[in-house]
This record gives structure tokens, C-alpha cells and sequence, in this order.
């Protein structure tokens, strides 16, 4: 398998998956003050947009339709 269809093949896989999974994200906010020290974790939990998914997936579609409409160059 060439290289450039394993790109489309990964490309199509992750669009399909960034649809569905999501992404984990966490943040820490306080502060300190001599010894003492407050704060607060946050954890969220976001998919990518689906504009992204949608670029993704279609890109390695398109790729790998361009490849399979190529002809092999012969020497």
C-alpha cells in the first residue's frame, strides 16, 4: 500500500473518531498566599467541531479517490 493512501486511510479513520470521542481538558485556577494555598480543577470533556471532522474525513476521501483514479507510471 503506498504511502499516500495510509494518509487518506489515517485521515478518514481520525474524522470518524473526532466525531464521537472526546477530547479530556483540565484546568487549574488558584493562588497562594504565604503557606497557604487555594485552587480549583476543572475537568471538561469536548469533541472537535464538526466542521473539522468533516474537513478531515473528506480530505483523505478525496485523497484516496485521486490515488485510485491514477494510473500507474510505467518506465
Amino acid at each position: 500500500m503506498k504511502p499516500l493512501s495510509l494518509i487518506g486511510i489515517a485521515l478518514v479513520v481520525l474524522g470518524l473518531l473526532s466525531l464521537v470521542v472526546p477530547i479530556p481538558h483540565s484546568e487549574h485556577e488558584g493562588f497562594s498566599a504565604g503557606g497557604m494555598s487555594m485552587g480549583v480543577d476543572t475537568h471538561h470533556s469536548e469533541t472537535v467541531s464538526p466542521i473539522i471532522s468533516a474537513a478531515m474525513i473528506l480530505g483523505g476521501a478525496g485523497i484516496l479517490i485521486v490515488r485510485k483514479g491514477r494510473k500507474p507510471s510505467s518506465l
